[in-house]
């Protein structure tokens, strides 16, 4: 069998059990995602799927029929042969599989590797050896990130943490010499510096719970409007032109079940965005909506538009991940990323445009169900 022929060989028919009738269609190895090499119990591959071609660059006219440890002649980071290591043939008859590791093709190609040791009984011999084979790439993405994160975290903490460290040793050290308003001063900075830490560590928490798809929704109604009026209203208390804001809102809404402080998070960082980045007149619009056609029911959307200079066309898909700064440096670049966290968590999606002013246009949809228990 050619590498590009994707109908699987007899001997990977006999493994999946493929009856070939309409009502057990079996399963194609090439649909996995994963590589899967399964050897019989004589130790000969009868199974190598498209994934395990491309992952160990090895034909599949190469691999079918040949004794697995040639096939997959697999090293540790010592050197050592893994098949001489494992004996899955010969070694414990107790054994059940191998944990998924890093292990090495020829060449140094890393590859994550996990078996399974399939017996007729628990401590039968080996009837089968299936093989589980994943490219490094994605783990050493994730890696970057996390190196990238713990970096910016670093970089962000040391500024405000230096600064409350001297502002309060100078203070213990020499109160006596200082006027009230020079105390007061010193501890404004020191409590501002404090807000930003903790605003940096409520990020990370964030962060954390939106990768690992335990962030929680805890739905109440919220009126958006009123919402938005209470941000609009906070910055023109911190000294913004009310006539910057212009908010409209095309009624009668729905009725709005989602999570008040995650949605104040979400508007708190798209109006501080358009504040800070953009310029001229900031448009909050807050209408009804249907979402996507596969979901039912009404939505509600917010766009909050400026007319500031806008986001570059390419730098647009880049807008929601990690990290991502606009051409005014600042900031940690998570906000965005985890706006988008949130507004998914309650169902919802999130989309970036050019607003009629020519600046960014953010534009979020919530659904807008009640909770299962008043349903």
């Amino acid at each position: 069998m050619t590498v590009g022929t994707s109908r699987p060989t007899q001997a990977q028919e006999n493994f999946l059990g493929r009856s070939g009738s309409p009502e057990e269609p079996g399963i194609d190895p090439d649909d996995l995602p994963d590589g899967l090499v399964v050897a019989d119990e004589s130790g000969c591959v009868v199974c190598f799927n498209q994934a395990a071609v491309r992952i160990t660059a090895v034909p599949r006219a190469d691999a079918i029929g040949r004794p697995l440890e040639r096939v997959l002649p697999l090293e540790d980071i010592k050197g050592r042969r893994w098949w001489t290591l494992t004996d899955p043939y010969g070694g414990l008859a107790t054994r059940v599989g191998q944990p998924e590791r890093n292990l090495l093709l020829p060449g140094g190609r890393e590859v994550l590797v996990s078996a399974r040791y399939v017996r007729d009984v628990p401590t039968g011999p080996l009837r089968r050896l299936v093989v589980s084979l994943r490219g490094t790439e994605a783990r050493r993405r994730t890696e970057r990130s996390h190196a990238e994160l713990i970096a910016t975290v670093a970089h962000e903490l040391r500024s405000p943490l230096t600064s409350v460290k001297g502002f309060t040793a100078t203070l213990l050290a020499k109160w006596e010499r200082f006027t009230d308003d020079q105390k007061r001063l010193m501890l404004e900075t020191v409590d501002a510096d404090a807000n930003r830490v903790t605003r940096l560590i409520a990020e990370l928490l964030d962060i954390s719970r939106i990768d690992s798809g335990r962030l929680e929704v805890r739905r109440q109604p919220v009126d958006l409007g009123a919402a938005v009026r209470r941000h609009v209203e906070a910055h023109v208390a911190a000294g913004q032109a009310p006539d910057r804001f212009r908010v409209h809102v095309s009624g009668p809404l729905p009725d709005l079940w989602a999570d008040p402080d995650k949605v104040d998070q979400v508007l708190g960082n798209l109006l501080e965005n358009a504040v800070r980045h953009g310029e001229g007149t900031v448009t909050i619009e807050i209408a009804p909506s249907s979402p996507p056609r596969e979901r039912s029911g009404a939505g509600t959307a917010v766009t909050v538009s400026d007319e500031g200079p806008g986001i570059p066309e390419e730098s647009m898909g880049r807008v929601f991940t990690r990290f991502w700064r606009g051409s005014k440096r600042g900031g940690t670049g998570l906000g965005l990323y985890i706006v988008k966290g949130i507004v998914e968590a309650h169902g919802g999606t999130i989309a970036v445009g050019r607003g009629p002013g020519g600046g960014a246009e953010f534009r979020f949809i919530l659904p807008v169900g009640a909770p299962a228990y008043l349903q």
